[in-house]
């Protein structure tokens, strides 16, 4: 774990402050909004709580990352048009981010904090989803996997294990990988898993992420129904990872890549038993 006082995890928690500014204003303004939903401020909100949980996961600021992903999980619903942002549920989510706000201003206590009550909250403004499948009832089906790394020996790595569990094309670099990801989702062959380096030339990986993600949402696809993009890199580009999810990348692995860490991405994002 990086300290607390390291200038990176420093810009991070800044960087978190101003989130939750936008968050809050965003929230004021869906409740302002009433039955009308503007997309603008909820898929403001959503990119901006995205953002926090990304770069407290890397911090080990566990209940910071599982509060922002509870309420992640609320707004990907009210993106989604499967909840109405009524004003008791904004204001859940307003508690929620006030809450927020308390443990990133004390983040060494963070962890120890009580967040029982606030979880609870938000996930009772979640009783009216539907059951989610058993991993018994799931299908599994072969994953169409696009693999983005310009190093030989860490693309051949990858490919290896990723083939394991699907079809498993490969681009050098980012330009290739919007591409490639462009043609296939206009052939109907859209892609489960994109793995996307960092650092690689003639486009880096989080101008790809960004591109990628402007696709599908310009053709009705939000990003939390996309496919799933795990950024990978070496530890002196992480201060860019954590800006990639601003751009909604959903995971980042540290080179050299643990396979395990990879598996459990994977089953964490229900794309394999």
């Amino acid at each position: 774990m990086i300290s607390l006082d390291d200038e990176l995890c420093t810009d991070y928690l800044a960087e978190a402050r101003e989130h939750l500014a936008t968050m809050e204003a965003n929230l004021l303004a869906i409740e302002k909004g009433g039955a009308e939903v503007d997309e603008q401020p909820v898929n403001g909100a959503f990119r901006a709580v995205h953002s926090i949980k990304g770069g407290a996961g890397f911090f080990d600021l566990e209940k910071i990352r599982e509060l922002a992903h509870q309420i992640e999980d609320v707004l990907a619903l009210v993106r989604s048009g499967k909840m109405v942002p009524t004003p008791d549920r904004v204001q859940v989510l307003l508690g929620a981010t006030d809450r927020l706000h308390q443990l990133i201003q004390d983040p060494g206590a963070s962890n120890q904090a009580d967040i029982a009550g606030m979880l609870t909250a938000l996930a009772e403004l979640r009783t009216d989803r539907q059951p989610a499948e058993s991993q018994a009832q799931r299908q599994f089906p072969p994953l169409r996997i696009l693999l983005v790394e310009d190093d030989f020996i860490c693309r051949r790595l990858l490919q290896t294990f990723l083939s394991r569990y699907g079809e498993c094309h490969i681009a050098v670099n980012g330009k290739e990988a919007v591409e490639a990801f462009r043609s296939a989702f206009e052939q109907g062959q859209k892609y489960d898993l994109i793995c996307m380096d960092i650092m690689m030339p003639e486009m880096d990986g989080r101008e790809a992420v960004r591109q990628v993600r402007a696709f599908e949402e310009a053709h009705g696809v939000l990003s939390t129904y996309g496919a799933k993009i795990i950024m990978t890199t070496a530890l002196d580009d992480v201060r860019q990872v954590i800006r990639s999810f601003q751009v909604l990348c959903d995971a980042y692995l540290v080179k050299p890549i643990d396979l395990a860490q990879l598996l459990a991405h994977m089953k964490t994002y229900r794309l394999v038993p």
